[in-house]
């Protein structure tokens, strides 16, 4: 018995699919291997950033909206979509309405937004003791009822953004 070719033929695999390890380096070499969270949440903010200046922040006039005007930042981003979505900014003519990908971009950079903002409290935190500012002081400032409350919301910050420093450093060390 003789084997014909089949009339049903497998279309070409598309060589720049995400499928494809040798055009995806962050792909595993095993499937079997689960990818790396921490590789896909980095992608994942890129691909936010990316989105949402594009599609929001392409036109100097929608630059503008931002603090910086080249470069949109986490923060900027998410009170971009923010902004659009609840009216306090309008949309450009030809600007396309804020979809739900544009909110899944911007909740995506929610926790990046959340450590920039916890390093600079802490830096904030530092120079005030640093100019010699009290605790009870800064408890004021950051409208807390004691200086033992205004000390270990310092210590929980300090601590998070230096484990955060500290797995930034190791994740480009391995690099």
């Amino acid at each position: 018995m003789t084997s014909q070719p089949s009339d049903v033929s497998t279309p070409p695999q598309d060589p720049s699919s995400p499928s494809d390890p040798s055009k995806n380096p962050s792909a595993p070499s095993d499937p079997f291997t689960p990818p790396s969270a921490d590789e896909a949440r980095a992608q994942r903010t890129y691909s936010s950033l990316f989105r949402i200046a594009e599609r929001h922040a392409a036109t100097d006039g929608q630059r503008r909206r931002q603090v910086h005007p080249h470069v949109l930042g986490p923060h900027e981003a998410v009170r971009l979509v923010s902004f659009l979505l609840s009216g306090a900014a309008l949309l450009e003519d030809g600007e396309p309405e804020v979809d739900r990908a544009d909110i899944t971009a911007a909740l995506s950079l929610v926790p990046l937004a959340r450590a920039e903002m916890d390093e600079l409290e802490v830096g904030l935190l530092e120079m005030a003791r640093g100019r010699g500012m009290t605790w009870p002081e800064i408890a004021f400032g950051l409208g807390l009822q004691t200086p033992q409350a205004a000390r270990q919301r310092y210590e929980r910050l300090a601590s998070r953004t230096e484990r955060a420093a500290d797995s930034a450093d190791s994740a480009d060390s391995a690099e």
